[in-house]
């Protein structure tokens, strides 16, 4: 979603005038998050759609129903917009909206978040015009000439934050080293069980921690930070959405999961990670992780690890200079700030309109 809201961002400022409708799937997750973005469009609608891999035969076959109906009602959003392109930037949605286009002869345009691409996008990869890739390595996962490096897109409000106004904002200490710790909107439990009992010792060595715990953690993270015997320098948040270009400008150091956004939001910063792939899921995490880590970016710990190896890996990049300056100077150099501008333009290439209003 993010990236989406980013390029359509970046569509508003250098496109003005073009026309950008949002198709979100039935009772889905986007609604919310479009209302909260920032961006207007010209219009939004749902469709009907599913998850077909890793789930039971039963919401199987409701979801191949579910696909069939949701090209139908595609079809028909598309024969009324009449769009120059069509951006995919992944979920089950993506479906249908991608075969509705391809068989009313739409340009599409699929931006691919993670390192390697989800079995959805090898599926959707057949029905693109063009692929838009984070990072080059990308590339050998689709045909010769369909891709095109743009870099992860990042909404504005991130790039504009600036540290001095982080400071504030959070009430943070200018003379101390920020860990901030996130694990998305629900938040990372494993990380939230393993960091809880590494705050004392964590805080005494002039470290304050700016911890999103998640909604599901927030109260019971608040309980056990009650027993700290000062909590004066750990601020925990249950969720942070414009706020978090702020946080993100603020730390020192970040403690999170490898989520796609890992690729295009710390090096915009410059921000040192420590990296907890996610490990009941597919590898994208462990691929997006290693990529940072090889590059001298991050460090990788195993989430079984945490509990014994956190604290001491914090105590050693807090403590010592090098290391941490080190991974900053390696995160900038794979920053892509212009990146969303970079899609708006392939979109605008594939209408066949270039710099004009579509």
């Amino acid at each position: 979603m993010y990236p989406a809201l980013a390029v359509a961002e970046a569509v508003r400022t250098h496109y003005p005038g073009s026309k950008l409708h949002f198709v979100g799937n039935v009772d889905g997750f986007e609604r919310p998050l479009v209302e909260q973005g920032g961006v207007s469009f010209d219009s939004y609608d749902e469709v009907q759609a599913g998850p077909v891999h890793g789930v039971k035969p039963q919401r199987m076959v409701k979801s191949a129903f579910e696909m069939v109906v949701g090209t139908g009602q595609a079809a028909r959003l598309l024969r009324a917009y009449r769009p120059g392109a069509v951006l995919l930037t992944g979920g089950f949605v993506g479906f249908p909206v991608a075969l509705a286009a391809w068989l009313l002869r739409v340009p599409v345009l699929m931006f691919v978040p993670d390192i390697e691409p989800a079995l959805s996008i090898k599926v959707l990869r057949r029905l693109t015009t063009r692929v838009a890739l984070a990072i080059p390595e990308s590339a050998a996962y689709f045909a010769d000439g369909q891709t095109v490096v743009t870099g992860y897109p990042v909404r504005m409000e991130l790039a504009q934050s600036e540290r001095a106004a982080a400071m504030a904002h959070f009430g943070l200490d200018p003379a101390r080293k920020t860990l901030l710790v996130f694990g998305g909107s629900r938040g990372a439990r494993s990380i939230n069980q393993a960091l809880v009992p590494a705050l004392p010792r964590l805080l005494a060595l002039d470290v304050q921690v700016l911890h999103v715990t998640g909604t599901l953690d927030y109260e019971r993270v608040q309980a056990d930070a009650a027993t700290l015997p000062d909590a004066t320098h750990y601020h925990p948040y249950a969720y942070l959405h414009d706020d978090m270009g702020l946080a993100l400008a603020a730390a020192d150091l970040v403690l999170s999961r490898a989520g796609a956004g890992s690729l295009g939001e710390f090096p915009l910063f410059g921000l040192p990670a420590v990296l907890v792939p996610y490990p009941h899921a597919w590898r994208y995490q462990k691929v997006n992780a290693d990529y940072l880590a090889e590059r001298g970016a991050a460090v990788v710990l195993a989430d079984e690890d945490m509990a014994a190896d956190l604290y001491p890996l914090l105590e050693r990049l807090f403590t010592n200079a090098e290391p941490l300056a080190t991974m900053q100077a390696q995160m900038e150099t794979l920053a892509q700030p212009h990146s969303a501008r970079r899609v708006a333009a392939v979109l605008a290439e594939l209408t066949g309109k270039g710099g004009e209003q579509q």
